[in-house]
């Protein structure tokens, strides 16, 4: 039985000697499937002491954490997701303080400090601004786990350094902890850790049995008693139980559903009718059907028996349609809807009538410099729609690209699809880097790197080239390269030649694009784009080819002409 997430929390917040609260916290924790795609949200917020209006802050930026980051894609990783909220969250409250009376006197506003963990699969992952802290507790000792925004300015003075709302930019400490089933983590304000100790803190645990709350309340009290003239605030949070890595929906949809039967032209299956068998392969077939509701034509793919006990395939299998749900791009496939109960392991995606850019390349040996341009610029839209959600494609090659009767450029294949956010789950299946073909692979997957954002880059420059030259820039030196010295002997073979009028500058945005180092690449597809339809500042100074390059044999002429006349005139000196 797969076993999933569960924690205990304990809160407790107290007004103590003021006036009013000016602290907030709250925890959410979701059902199913989002408590594992994105786990359970804890979060305090201290509102300063000097501004009247910090309590309004401190609870916006903890109720925003909790119901934002929810809202923000599965397939982001929670750092990501993490940060956009709080930045978000940052710029709202301080936008709230320049239209208020306090605009120049920043002490007044909405400004406060934040804490948060999110618990996702086997990982706490914290944000932290200011001097509220998080702390792990082990026997007992406390370690603390965040560091305190506040400078110093005598024994007793300092003030806060960085805070939410406090300026237009914010900048947040994040950190990533392995964690242990039974362990406790502690999140706390200043109001409560001045004036308390690790001994205070495990005597009170350990006092109230498995009772978080009266801890957190014991806790609160022993400050108070102490002396704490500040609000305080304790949560503490126990792990009770770390998912196994059978528990995540993708494995649960392995172990549910049945293959599917090889499927024949005219037979029903689940509400569709097959047509034709489109390809097929010992790892999947792949078939032209009808909807027999709606009348449409859709393909669906199928996994090969032959894969029945390779998991870690399954998993790439059904993380094609997982991808394409959350990818709105006209130059990226479409999933169909599921209308239906679904009884086997298969995808089913919209229908394109057209052909593959490899067999377009064949139709098109000498394509025009525009045609090459509209291609690669929407293709390039395609893969910024993975980028966004912290995709990368990994397998970007000609046969995954589909030009229809409109000249509309989609994407297909998410098998190899690497996503940060799944990345993050615990899994029994192995997460693998597919190379896909090594002719468009990025040089880093053959050192064993992981992808990214350039790698596509990468295979998009060399679709480019291909386009363009009927080659490869590389030849195929670059799956032989398997170590730094041997990929920094990668000698770039220039796309010009004097059958095709090519500008010197597009050749260097495209040498640029397939830099086997990835950081000498471009960092954004828009700049590879720009750059192929605009002469770059940077290639100026070179866009007219050295004329060894341009006409090696004129070159060696002029050469051989100039010796000569060197040799003449040294010839002639001699008999004067």
């Amino acid at each position: 039985m797969s076993r999933q997430l569960k924690i205990t929390v304990g809160q407790y917040s107290d007004k103590g000697r003021k006036e009013s609260n000016q602290d907030f916290h709250g925890i959410y924790v979701p059902k199913e499937p989002q408590l594992s795609s994105k786990g359970i949200a804890i979060a305090l917020a201290d509102g300063i002491s000097s501004s009247d209006v910090s309590q309004e802050a401190a609870q916006a930026a903890v109720t925003t954490f909790l119901e934002d980051y929810y809202c923000t894609s599965d397939a982001w990783s929670v750092k990501t997701s993490g940060e956009h909220v709080l930045v978000a969250t940052n710029s709202w409250l301080h936008s709230q303080t320049q239209q208020s009376q306090h605009r120049y006197d920043r002490e007044r506003g909405y400004v406060c400090t934040f804490s948060g963990l999110i618990i996702k699969s086997r990982t706490a992952h914290l944000f932290h601004v200011g001097d509220a802290r998080i702390y792990r507790l082990r026997g007992n000792a406390l370690e603390q786990l965040t560091e305190d925004h506040r400078v110093r300015v005598s024994s007793v003075q300092s003030y806060l350094a960085r805070a939410m709302g406090m300026d237009r930019k914010v900048e947040v400490d994040y950190q990533a902890l392995a964690l242990e089933e039974g362990e406790l983590l502690l999140l706390a304000t200043d109001g409560v850790y001045e004036y308390t100790d690790a001994a205070c803190v495990a005597a009170a645990i350990e006092a109230c049995g498995g009772d978080l709350d009266r801890a957190a309340q014991a806790i609160v009290d022993e400050a108070l008693q102490r002396g704490s003239s500040d609000n305080l605030t304790v949560q503490i949070v126990r792990i009770d139980q770390l998912p196994s890595p059978e528990s995540n929906e993708m494995y649960r949809q392995i172990a549910e559903l049945p293959f599917p039967p090889l499927l024949d032209a005219r037979m029903n299956f689940d509400g569709y009718q097959i047509v034709r068998e489109i390809k097929g392969s010992a790892r999947s077939h792949i078939y032209l059907a009808v909807d027999n509701e709606s009348g449409e034509r859709v393909v669906i793919k199928t996994p090969s028996v032959d894969q029945q006990a390779n998991q870690a395939y399954l998993e790439r299998f059904l993380m094609e349609e997982w991808i394409a749900r959350r990818i709105n791009s006209p130059h990226v496939l479409k999933p169909c809807s599921q209308t239906r109960q679904r009884n086997y392991i298969y995808v089913v995606t919209e229908y394109i009538e057209g052909q593959t850019l490899a067999q377009w390349m064949i139709d098109n040996p000498k394509p025009d410099l525009a045609s090459v341009r509209g291609i690669v610029e929407q293709v390039a839209k395609g893969l910024q729609a993975f980028h966004r959600l912290e995709m990368v494609h990994q397998d970007l090659k000609p046969d995954n690209i589909m030009i229809d009767g409109n000249g509309t450029v989609k994407i297909l294949d998410f098998g190899a699809t690497r996503v940060a956010g799944i990345m993050e789950i615990a899994t029994p299946i192995e997460q693998i880097n597919l190379l896909g073909s090594a002719a468009y692979a990025a040089p880093e997957y053959f050192l064993g790197e992981n992808g990214s954002s350039r790698s596509d880059i990468y295979s998009l420059g060399v679709i480019a080239y291909q386009m363009l030259s009927g080659k490869l820039p590389y030849g195929v030196e670059v799956a032989k390269s398997r170590t730094k010295a041997a990929q920094k002997k990668l000698a770039y073979q220039s796309v010009l030649n004097e059958e095709r009028e090519i500008p010197a500058w597009v050749d260097d945005a495209i040498r640029k694009a397939v830099e086997p180092d990835p950081f000498a690449r471009y960092e954004e597809l828009s700049e590879f784009v720009f750059d192929l339809h605009h002469p770059n500042a940077e290639f100026l100074n070179k866009t007219r080819p050295p004329l060894i390059d341009r006409n090696p044999v004129v070159f060696w002429k002029s050469v051989s002409f100039v010796l000569l006349l060197m040799v003449i005139a040294l010839s002639v000196g001699r008999f004067h």
